[in-house]
């Protein structure tokens, strides 16, 4: 079984634990919270029957940045054809991490299961993080 999705808008990746100074608890930033939430949404529109995978997992992670406003007119296509990638905020390693956490218990039982990962930054013309998650 295969689930494929796009998450569209703005990436975010994993922000840190916070710690509330007045009752040294630890929570998660709202922004992290916000973004997993929005791509469990996502996950849910495209497959609201799904049932979580449980043998091990092969996850693909592409996401795409806008091209900057300021680039040269000479670099746009050489962005486009995967020749430069972003070298750019959010971290490649928060990508994944928000990505899986948000999946966890949804597409597969438990994190555990990923057995292959695959992630790439590159540019495109719209803003956007493309998840494949197949069982192997």
């Amino acid at each position: 079984m295969k689930y494929e999705f796009e998450i569209p808008g703005t990436i975010k990746g994993k922000g840190r634990p916070r710690v509330n100074s007045y009752t040294c608890q630890v929570y998660t930033p709202t922004t992290t919270k916000d973004y997993e939430y929005l791509a469990e949404q996502y996950f849910l529109l495209k497959y609201p029957k799904f049932k979580p995978l449980e043998g091990r997992i092969n996850v693909n992670i592409t996401a795409i940045f806008n091209i900057p406003k300021s680039t040269k007119k000479s670099d746009i296509n050489e962005m486009l054809d995967n020749k430069i990638s972003p070298t750019k905020k959010p971290d490649i390693d928060n990508i994944v991490k928000i990505i899986l956490d948000s999946m966890n218990k949804f597409a597969f039982k438990d994190d555990t299961q990923i057995t292959k990962l695959s992630v790439e930054k590159r540019y495109g013309l719209e803003e956007k993080v493309i998840v494949e998650i197949e069982e192997y």
